[in-house]
Parts: C-alpha cells; sequence; structure tokens
C-alpha cells in the first residue's frame, strides 16, 4: 500500500468500511483531500469518486473513527520506563531485590527503576536502604513506586542531594516521599543526557502513535521535569510524522514562563496533594491502613485562588493534580474565591482543568460543572487499583472507595471529561480506558461506551480549548485527524444500565463502536490532519 496523503493536496478515498460519523451512522466511505476531510458517505456514492483521487484505500470492514487523545502523559517518563528496570509485578521485598540485583548487573550509571506496587504484596515489608545499596554495590539507584509519588533510592544517591535530610518527605530507611521524592527524583533525571531524553520522548510518541492517539497532553513542571524537557517535547510534537503534543507547565503563578515556553497554560500536575497509593492524597479522614495519617496539603485555599486569578487575567488555563476530598475541597473553595475576584464569567471563558479528581462530592461536582472546570480523568485507576478488594479499599475503607472516579455523575452534571492514561503510571491504552470507564467497578460510575469514547477524543480536543481548529469528529470540513481499526464487531450499547446489554440492529440509527467484553481492537493506522503518523501495512 502506498503512503497515505501528506497534508500537501493529495486526495483519499477510503471505502468499504465503518465510518464513526455521527451525522451518518451508515457511512461506510470517507473522502480526504490533503488534510481535511471532503466528504462521507456510503460506497454507492463513493465510487463517483474512485478515478478522481490520488488513492484508493479498501477498508475490508475495518472501522475509521477520531483518533484519541491522552489527555495527560509524561512522554520523557514514560520512554526512559520502556528502557529501565521494570519492577511492576514484583511480589514482595525479596522480590524487588532480586530483580534489581539482575537488572543492576545489566546496566551502567545511575540504576533507573519503577513500577513496584506495595499494596498488593502478602508480605507488606518494604526494602530497606541497606537492602539496596548492598544489592546494588554501592551505585546510584533511584526506584520510583507505581504512582510516582513515592521512591525508593540508594545511599549514593542521597549523597547527591545536599540536605536532603531535612526536606519534608524525607525517611531514613523508607521511601521518599513529597520535597524529599522531589529533590532527589531531579537529581536522578540528571543522568539522562539530552540525545538520551529526545530518544525517550520519540519512543513514547512512537507509541503513541501505533495505539491510535493523536495527540497528548504532555504534563511537565519544576518538580517534575524541566523547561528543556517542554521544548523538546513541543519540538517534536510539532515534527511532520509525530502525535500533536500540547503542553502543560505546573507551577505556581508562572504565567509568563508558560507562555515563555509555549504552553497551553500553567496548569497540569501542580499538585494540591499527593497520590493514594503513596499515603499523599489530602484526606478529611485518616487512611484507614494508616490511623493518624491524613496525607499532604501542597497548596492552601488562597494560593489556589491567586492562581486561577492570574492565569484567567492572563486569559490561560490554571490547573491543578488534586487527588483526595480535603484536596478538592481547597481546589473549590479556592475556585469560587477566584471566581468573586474576578467574575465567574471570566472563570468559565477560561476552562480550567483539574487532573485526576477521584473524590469528588456533589458540592465539588457542582462547582466544576458551573464554573466550566475539566475534569481530566484516568479510568485506568478504577482497573486497577478500585473495587471493594482493591488498594483504595485498603487505603480508604470499602465506603469510601466506592465514591472514587464518579464519572457518570460529573457527565450528568455536564463536567466536560477528557480521559487520558497519566503514562507511566499505567499503560498507553485507550481502548482500555473507554472500557474501564463503561465497566467501573461501581455501577453507578459507569458512562456509556459511547460517552466514554467522547471523552477520550472530543473531550480531550475541548480541555485543550482547541475544538473550534480540531473538532474530535469526522464530518466535512473537518480535519482529516482519525485513526482506522480492525475489530471483530461492531455494536450499539443498549441505552440502560445493563452496561453489557448490545444491539446491532441498524434500526438505532446510532454509529456502533467495538463491543469491549473481548479483545481490544487493533489499530492499522493512525493520521493526524492528513499526514500519516503510524501504518501497519494491512490495508490496501
Amino acid at each position: 500500500m502506498s503512503a497515505q496523503g501528506d497534508g500537501s493536496g493529495r486526495s483519499l478515498l477510503l471505502l468499504g468500511g465503518h465510518i464513526y460519523a455521527p451525522r451518518d451512522p451508515f457511512a461506510t466511505a470517507m473522502l480526504t483531500q490533503g488534510g481535511t476531510i471532503a466528504w462521507i458517505g456510503d460506497d454507492d456514492a463513493a465510487h463517483a469518486y474512485a478515478d478522481e483521487v490520488d488513492e484508493v484505500v479498501h477498508l475490508d470492514g475495518a472501522l475509521v473513527a477520531p483518533a484519541f487523545v491522552d489527555a495527560h502523559v509524561h512522554l520523557t517518563a514514560l520512554g526512559l520506563a520502556l528502557s529501565s528496570l521494570d519492577l511492576s509485578g514484583v511480589t514482595g521485598a525479596d522480590d524487588l531485590l532480586a530483580r534489581l540485583r539482575a537488572g543492576s548487573a545489566e546496566s551502567s550509571g545511575v540504576i533507573l527503576g519503577r513500577g513496584w506496587d506495595d499494596s498488593g504484596w502478602e508480605e507488606p515489608r518494604i526494602p530497606t536502604r541497606t537492602e539496596i545499596d548492598t544489592v546494588v554495590r554501592g551505585r546510584p539507584t533511584y526506584l520510583t513506586r507505581v504512582d510516582e509519588h513515592s521512591a525508593l533510592a540508594s545511599s549514593a544517591l542521597l549523597a547527591r542531594v545536599p540536605g536532603v535530610e531535612s526536606l519534608d518527605g524525607f525517611d531514613p530507611d523508607g521511601p521518599l516521599r513529597r520535597d524529599a521524592h522531589h529533590a532527589v527524583r531531579a537529581i536522578a533525571l540528571t543522568s539522562v543526557g539530552p540525545d538520551e531524553r529526545r530518544n525517550a520522548q520519540r519512543v513514547a510518541l512512537d507509541l503513541a502513535a501505533r495505539r491510535g492517539i493523536a495527540c497528548v497532553h504532555e504534563m511537565a513542571g519544576p518538580s517534575l521535569s524541566s523547561e528543556d524537557d517542554l521544548r523538546d517535547a513541543l519540538s517534536l510534537g510539532a515534527e511532520p510524522g509525530m502525535p500533536d503534543v500540547i503542553g502543560y507547565w505546573g507551577e505556581l503563578e508562572a504565567i509568563e514562563r508558560a507562555r515563555d515556553l509555549g504552553a497551553h497554560g500553567a496548569a497540569g500536575d501542580l499538585c494540591v496533594d499527593g497520590s493514594l497509593g503513596s499515603h499523599t492524597a489530602c484526606l478529611r479522614a485518616a487512611y484507614e491502613d494508616r490511623p493518624g495519617t491524613v496525607g499532604a496539603d501542597y497548596l492552601h485555599v488562597e494560593q489556589v485562588a491567586r492562581h486561577v486569578v492570574a492565569s484567567t487575567r492572563a486569559g490561560i488555563q490554571a490547573g491543578f493534580h488534586v487527588i483526595g476530598d480535603r484536596a478538592a475541597d481547597i481546589v473549590v473553595d479556592g475556585l469560587l474565591s477566584a471566581a468573586d475576584t474576578v467574575g465567574a464569567d471570566a472563570v468559565r471563558t477560561c476552562r480550567h482543568r483539574l487532573e485526576h479528581v477521584e473524590m469528588l462530592d456533589d458540592r465539588h461536582i457542582r462547582v466544576l460543572a458551573d464554573l466550566a472546570v475539566v475534569a481530566s480523568v484516568q479510568p485506568a485507576f478504577d482497573a486497577e487499583w478500585g473495587g471493594e478488594h482493591g488498594m483504595y479499599a485498603a487505603r480508604l475503607g470499602r465506603g469510601r472507595a466506592l465514591t472514587l472516579n464518579p464519572f457518570a455523575a460529573m457527565s450528568a452534571a455536564g463536567v466536560c471529561l477528557a480521559l487520558g492514561s497519566d503514562a507511566p503510571v499505567t499503560p498507553l491504552d485507550p481502548w482500555g480506558a473507554v472500557r474501564a470507564s463503561a465497566f467501573h467497578r461501581n455501577p453507578h460510575h459507569r458512562v456509556s461506551v459511547r460517552a466514554a469514547f467522547a471523552a477520550h477524543t472530543r473531550g480531550g480536543r475541548r480541555a485543550a480549548r482547541e475544538e473550534a481548529a480540531q473538532p474530535g469528529v469526522l464530518s466535512a470540513g473537518a480535519p482529516a485527524t482519525y485513526a482506522v481499526w480492525q475489530v471483530d464487531n461492531l455494536a450499539v450499547q443498549a441505552p440502560d444500565e445493563r452496561i453489557a446489554a448490545w444491539s446491532t440492529d441498524p434500526r438505532s440509527g446510532t454509529p456502533g463502536l467495538p463491543a469491549l467484553e473481548g479483545a481490544r481492537p487493533d489499530c492499522a493506522r493512525t493520521v493526524v490532519s492528513g499526514v500519516t503518523i503510524y501504518d501497519r501495512g494491512s490495508l490496501a
């Protein structure tokens, strides 16, 4: 098969498939001209164009749908995770040390590892620093927990961080949290040179393209990466043949710096709190498995309000990382205070955004809806850690755990949902995220597959305030940004509470989506504004 159009004016006709176009639920063909969709219809009408186009592709029943947008990623961390020591799936301290021993023998320089998750270990003991030092034989070592909010480090690495013992979150023999973790992470990542960093970003973006993702929202900031890291990511995303990269810079009131860096806003992982797994999410009541601990509040109401006011007056998005219910209180009160200062309409116009927002109550949801605040959520968190017996239940108790990630209530209230992965915390798996939304472990929080798909396509465009240029739907006149999927069958989800009930009746008048109870759809091609960024070569 020849390469698809490069956006310079070539025309392409797709025939014999299923086009996910809400205005024409029975469409089987699509014509693109350069970077734009010129026409959508059925095969009979399409044959009139066949002799006039530069290329005809026979889809053989494949699904053509808007490409995904991952609304929360960390490109360098993802790329490095794919090549560093994989600690996911370790079963306990001894297993972690054994894997570290094997991995350290194969690496040079600073040993980087990630992905350990003690919440599922039968024996809750975490390796001591002395044990780590012995295994790595004095080498600098940084091993981040799966949530990226705490880490284990060797003595040799700590020695490179003057005064680390006096920082909040320092533990003389256990995981580092808060400021101590941030300082040690920054030093560990200085071992990654510019070329290695750019290669890691390229690897991550290539993977995104293979997953049918046309755009990612990169969450950068001074405690996460660096200014050069964000500049490189944005530059790479601007290259032909790459997914688009929309960047955010999470630094308090750093409006001009965000603008200078080319960021969409002073938003993203500007942390109000930490994570549930690391016991640093800020809670109203103590953790079930750690009485007396309520987590950490990194920002206060007045700081949130000032940041939102400054961003609103500058006309750019503000945003925060928020997980715990007390953290949500802080952000909501800050948003309301900002609205009192600059006016609710001004706040709504900027469409500020919150990342994660897992522990929302009815009041929180009402305020987000009223002030047009985007909820950038990660459904894979519920799939991985939710339910009555998961990590959330261990941390919070069953009752509180089942309140997390109330997607249905947010959607019903009119909150814009944008789906993402927080990669490398969870994998780039957009269909998995759609499925996790529709099969939420708490049935009351489920949304339809169609709503979840919209949140992972159109929602990501709305979250970045770019839906005018990239609407995230397939229609004549819209950019030719789409993915081609080979699927076993398509169906329409029944409009009732039986989330697994599907219909293949064409009288529904609704375009079908993959029935996600089986295998994931397989991406055959990803296209951004007429430029193919991934092609498996299986279409003809």
